[in-house]
Formats: structure tokens, C-alpha cells, sequence
């Protein structure tokens, strides 16, 4: 008898660094022995590339194009390690609604039981954060997946993104929605930084599961068309991303988090904005005395 996989959203702003963190924790779970999908929510299709040394695949709704009817298997593919790889895919740039192929092609593969048949351990959904689309919401409204993860920095974008999340799980977890799990702080390499996403986690009761710092490491790996874990499997980022997916391995509970209102979010970030300036005064000062 199948098992039933446990199924993990990783969402984030756009260029936060959200595939390369999914990627790396797919990579460092294979790499530990379980069965993984990474299921690339993301209309550029471009989620599971560093699995596959810089390759494209077809996505589900390309394969949809060129005929009505389509064996879900021709939308998976084997990357790093033997994790199965699916693209949902989206519209041309400028027509349609770009969440349309996450809901497309979660149907296809449910109607199909490919989860079951490849018996997997887990499902790593890689999702846009904006969850004003329905199409991104699907893993969250639907409960699709069981526990959802934000990768955020300290930049007021990356939190904006954060919080609209954190809204959409309150607005859903009534109705059998995916719950939170935490946050993955990326690109934290200054206390500052560390103290802003710090605060903000508390003030919306949300625990961060992993710090991982801006390394020289992840760039050099995705030039070469892979993940950190792949090019540079002795590096200390790659024990980052190995401890970061033990994390998401062992959890278990997840809640619903109290999200900021807009008038919350501003006067938080303007706050910080003050905070900023006077460290900045602050330091100015202590070197026109050492001069």
C-alpha cells in the first residue's frame, strides 16, 4: 500500500531567493534517503532547473497545448538524485491568469495518483507569493499542502509578501487551509537584518525555522546549473541547507499566525526606518571621534 507523502508549500516574493532555497532543501532531502517531488508553481517554469544542470521541461500546461489529453507521467522528469520534477507552467506573458497552471496541473496529477504511484516521502511545492491570485492560493485554500513555509529577507517587500501570506492562511485555516510553519530568514548576514525579521516573527507569533546567509557559494552553483548541495556538497552553506531540511523533515505542528493589518505593517516598517537612521547617525559620529 502507498504511502501518503507529506506536502510542503515554500512560498516568497518573487527573486527572494525561493526555488534556491526549495531546490536545496529537495536536494538535501534525496540526499538523505527520502522519495521527493518539487512541483514548480511558478509560470516562468523555471523552479526545477538547478535539479537538472540549467535544463528546462516542459510544463503541464505546455504539454496541455499540444494535445487535450495527457499522461501525467509526461509532465515528470528526474533531476539531482532521482527527484521527480513537474513544471506546472503559466499563460504568455500579458494574457490569462498566471496561477491557472498550479490549478491545472495539481488536478492532472491528482486524477492520475501520481503522488501515490511514485510512493513518495514528500511534495515540495515552490509558489509566488502572492496569494491575491487564486491560482497561488490553491495550496494554501485547499489545503493541498500540509504545512507552509515563506522564505523572506529583512527587505519591507520580502515581509509585505510575508504578511499577505500570513492573511491569506488566517483567511483560509477556518475552512481546512494549509497551516504555517514558519519562516526561512535568507540573506541575513548583518545583525540589523537579523533584528528586523526577528521582531517582525514575533510580532506576527511566527517561529523562523532557519537562517541562511548570502553566500558567494549559491551563485556559483546556479551559474553552473545546480544547487549548492550538487557543486558544493563540503561547503558550509550546503550544511545550511542540510540542517534547514531536517527542519522541514521533522515538523510537525503548524499554526495559523497573527498577521499585521496594513496600518500595523507601515507603522512597523517606518519605525525600523527611524531605527536605521539613527544607527547610521550613530556610527557617523563614532568615526568623526576616532578621526
Amino acid at each position: 500500500m502507498s504511502r501518503k507523502p507529506k506536502q510542503i508549500a515554500i512560498y516568497g516574493k518573487g527573486g527572494i531567493g525561493k526555488s534556491t532555497t526549495t531546490s536545496n532543501i529537495s536536494a538535501a532531502l534525496v540526499e538523505a534517503g527520502y522519495k521527493v517531488m518539487q512541483f514548480g508553481c511558478d509560470p516562468k517554469a523555471d523552479s526545477t532547473t538547478t535539479l537538472r544542470g540549467g535544463e528546462y521541461i516542459p510544463s503541464v500546461l505546455d504539454l496541455l497545448a499540444e494535445k487535450r489529453r495527457v499522461d501525467a507521467r509526461e509532465a515528470v522528469f528526474k533531476g539531482f538524485g532521482g527527484i521527480y520534477c513537474v513544471e506546472a507552467g503559466g499563460p504568455a506573458p500579458g494574457v490569462g491568469c498566471a496561477g491557472r497552471g498550479i490549478i491545472t496541473a495539481v488536478e492532472l496529477l491528482k486524477q492520475q495518483r501520481i503522488f501515490e504511484d511514485l510512493d513518495l516521502d514528500y511534495v515540495i511545492y515552490d509558489v509566488l507569493g502572492d496569494v491575491v491570485c487564486g491560482g497561488f492560493a490553491v495550496p494554501v485554500r485547499e489545503g493541498i499542502a500540509e504545512h507552509v513555509f515563506t522564505v523572506s529577507s529583512a527587505d519591507f517587500m520580502a515581509i509585505y509578501a510575508a504578511n499577505n501570506l500570513f492573511r491569506g492562511i488566517e483567511k483560509f485555516s477556518s475552512s481546512g487551509g494549509a497551516l504555517l510553519g514558519g519562516i526561512i530568514a535568507n540573506s541575513i548576514n548583518t545583525d540589523f537584518q537579523r533584528d528586523i525579521i526577528e521582531d517582525f516573527a514575533k510580532r506576527t507569533s511566527t517561529p523562523i525555522v532557519q537562517y541562511v546567509p548570502r553566500s558567494l557559494t549559491v551563485t556559483q552553483a546556479e551559474l553552473s546549473g545546480k544547487t549548492t548541495i550538487e557543486a558544493a556538497p563540503q561547503s558550509e552553506q550546503a550544511d545550511v541547507y542540510r540542517a534547514l531540511a531536517r527542519h522541514i523533515a521533522e515538523h510537525e505542528t503548524s499554526k495559523v499566525p497573527t498577521p499585521l493589518s496594513q496600518v500595523e505593517l507601515r507603522e512597523w516598517s517606518a519605525s525600523w526606518a527611524e531605527h536605521i537612521v539613527r544607527m547610521e547617525r550613530a556610527d557617523r559620529e563614532r568615526a568623526r571621534a576616532v578621526a
